[in-house]
């Protein structure tokens, strides 16, 4: 039986830009073939069951030739497998998408092709870059810089493309730049005509020189710019200045470890990557079921004896419907319980399974959440605290002194994860997240204890989210620089801006 084989564009770099199209058809993959452009995010929607193979080209250095990835694609397409041939960019802009897929066609193999958007479009938008301007460009070529080598002779017309009013997008030419742009003067371009060159666009490492025919070449090698890049030749380049945006925020650039546990990190990575930070995830936490599950699972059973039910996490909550799922029971069960939420994670949470918080404090620490119960409840009602196993006591012994009569139940526990590569990861990123003590504790477990821990801090940016955290991570010897003002990521990332806005 024969599979079939699909054509995917995976955009400049930018995991947000990948289509619809594609990342459906990546989640359906069983066999991944993948270029050196395709970001890890993209690349990690394959499902875990899938074969990955790297067949990626840079210059010099190719994984795998040409016939070989096309032979590859068929033999796997032959065996009845659904094959994803996942590419930079779109794969029929100098992607050589065209010659695999001629190479599918005689072999009567199925395809599709799934249009990326290529860096000739994104790298400029990016970079602040209108590749057409009433005022100054009313088309645009987009041209190889680096035809093949086993031609005789250029079939480029440079006569007709040196035109001061269109505006040329060149893919791969970083390397013959000089020589592009000398080509470009002696057919009548004036050596003022301004360039651009963008390397790495739309990811958090974009950077962009500026300069002109006259001195680019010289511009780039200084600033030393290296593939991939896109070189813009014409009067547009000058309005970069003016609609400059994606590298304008505090964070761009910045590599922002995440140890909150891993199954939690895609939100915090997403919003990161929007304003132009580089993710690092570094779970220093796993989230795992408690060491004796009686408890949690004998309060549901005698749920409606309880007068008020406290989640202090949105792991609690999960873990809270879950055992619910398990008995072919929902929110319903929860009946004329009133319900008590931590904080906005923990309420969305609750939402999402049909349960609205009576109780979200202000100020998302145990303190407030006893403050808040305490100030509804009557002397006598039972609460139940579904929480982790190690949590810390100021909450029950506050509801307990307040005359309630508590009930905790361990729904989970957190443990430090096996984590090998930890301390490269740490040494990479410039700005360490810490979002419960939890993690702070993870941190200093997988480097060795809080020497190890305060040594690979030092100089970095430490971050917390709010102040229990942040005593966490003093106590260990940690110099924290930001503490948010809203405990949740989101108020993390504002804190982390602000810091930055200040220091540049």
């Amino acid at each position: 039986m024969t599979g079939r084989v699909a054509l995917i564009g995976a955009g400049p770099g930018d995991p947000g830009l990948l289509t619809l199209r594609g990342a459906q058809l990546l989640r359906e993959a069983e066999v991944l073939l993948y270029d050196a452009l395709a970001s890890d995010a993209i690349v990690a929607l394959a499902p875990q069951t899938c074969e990955r193979i790297y067949v990626g080209k840079r210059a010099g250095d190719h994984a795998m030739a040409q016939d070989d990835i096309e032979a590859l694609a068929i033999a796997r397409a032959r065996e009845g497998r659904f094959v994803v041939r996942l590419k930079g960019g779109d794969p029929f802009v100098f992607g050589r998408g065209g010659e695999e897929a001629e190479a599918l066609r005689a072999a009567s193999i199925p395809f599709e092709v799934v249009p990326g958007i290529s860096s000739a479009l994104a790298a400029p938008a990016y970079a602040g870059i209108p590749l057409t301007h009433r005022e100054f460009a009313a088309s645009f070529t987009v041209l190889t810089g680096h035809e093949d080598p086993a031609k005789p002779a250029s079939t480029l017309d440079w006569a007709k493309l040196a035109d001061p009013k269109r505006t040329l997008v060149i893919l791969m030419g970083t390397a013959n730049l000089r020589e592009i742009a000398e080509k470009l003067v002696a057919n009548g371009l004036a050596a003022t005509t301004p360039v651009a060159v963008v390397q790495d666009g739309t990811r958090p490492s974009q950077r962009t020189v500026l300069g002109t025919l006259a001195t680019i070449a010289r511009d780039v090698t200084t600033a030393k710019v290296a593939p991939p890049a896109v070189i813009v030749v014409g009067e547009v380049a000058r309005l970069r200045e003016q609609l400059r945006w994606f590298d304008t925020s505090p964070l761009f650039g910045k590599r922002v470890a995440i140890t909150r546990a891993g199954e939690q990190s895609e939100g915090f990575a997403r919003a990161l990557l929007q304003r132009g930070a580089e993710p690092v995830l570094a779970p220093t936490i796993a989230i795992l079921p408690p060491d004796d599950a009686t408890a949690a699972e004998r309060a549901i059973d005698v749920l409606a004896s309880f007068a008020w039910l406290v989640f202090t996490s949105r792991n609690g909550v999960d873990a809270f419907f879950a055992r619910l799922a398990s008995r072919n029971a929902d929110a319903r069960a929860i009946g004329t319980v009133k319900v008590a939420a931590i904080g906005e994670r923990s309420a969305e949470r609750l939402r999402a399974s049909g349960v609205i918080a009576d109780v979200v404090p202000e100020a998302f620490v145990a303190e407030e959440v006893a403050n808040a119960v305490i100030e509804r409840a009557k002397p006598g009602d039972r609460v139940l605290l579904y929480r982790a196993q190690e949590a810390r006591d100021v909450l029950p012994r506050m509801l307990g002194e307040a005359g309630l009569i508590v009930t905790i139940a361990a729904a989970y526990k957190t443990v430090v994860p096996a984590a090998p590569d930890f301390a490269e990861k740490i040494a990479r990123a410039g700005v360490l997240t810490f979002t419960s003590a939890s993690t702070v504790r993870g941190f200093a477990d997988l480097l060795g204890g809080p020497d190890a821990a305060t040594e690979a801090a030092r100089g970095k940016c430490v971050a917390c989210i709010g102040p229990i955290t942040a005593r966490a991570a003093t106590n260990m010897g940690l110099i924290v620089d930001v503490v948010a003002s809203r405990y949740t990521t989101a108020g993390l990332l504002d804190a982390l801006d602000a810091h930055f806005a200040q220091h540049r």
